[in-house]
């Protein structure tokens, strides 16, 4: 019970004092983990950040399932990741009770206004960056446009349009290598 705690506790620290993201957490992860409690080593560590790089979710979360997996197993597992997302649930919670008495202000309507904007800035120039990479001839163009109509007029899962562009995609060099008499090497 008593490892439990300790699992729970420095993880709680790491989430709580760990700006920046996964590799910002590096230096409390080899103080805590590596060196006050020797749950894991440093190559250990390493390697639970490459496996999280790999896998969905946040670096933080995954390192901590898998140094509290390694502990006590499932619940160690779950204690741990329990652990590090404590501090982001409770910073959100206070965050959200005082926007809502604050979010009337003149001054905080134009803060997010801006924000908004900053936003969809963003969005347009990611937007922009996929469309110059991804559209390689009329055939990707026409497949983009088609699935942005798809997907604000119809309203259908990103899944299914996906799905969707993949078959018609496939069919679509299937027929292309027939005509052209034969597969590419």
């Amino acid at each position: 019970m008593r490892e439990l705690f300790n699992l729970f506790k420095s993880f709680f620290m790491i989430g709580a004092f760990t700006f920046g993201g996964g590799y910002a957490m590096l230096p409390m992860l080899e103080k805590e983990v590596v060196t006050k409690h020797k749950w894991a080593t440093m190559e250990e560590i390493s390697n639970y950040f490459a496996i999280g790089q790999c896998t969905p979710g946040i670096i933080a979360v995954n390192t901590a399932t898998f140094v509290g997996y390694k502990q006590k197993k499932n619940i160690g597992g779950i204690v741990a990741t329990l652990g590090v997302v404590t501090p982001s649930i409770i910073i959100i919670l206070v965050l959200s009770g005082i926007l809502e008495y604050i979010f009337d202000y003149p001054i905080v309507k134009s803060a997010f206004a801006g924000i908004s904007v900053a936003v969809c800035a963003l969005l347009v120039q990611a937007l922009w960056k996929l469309a110059k990479s991804g559209i390689k001839d009329v055939y990707t163009g026409i497949v983009a446009i088609v699935s942005a109509v798809v997907s604000v007029f119809f309203k259908l899962s990103p899944i299914i349009i996906v799905v969707a562009c993949a078959v018609v995609t496939i069919c679509y060099k299937f027929i292309l290598d027939k005509v052209k008499g034969g597969k590419k090497q």
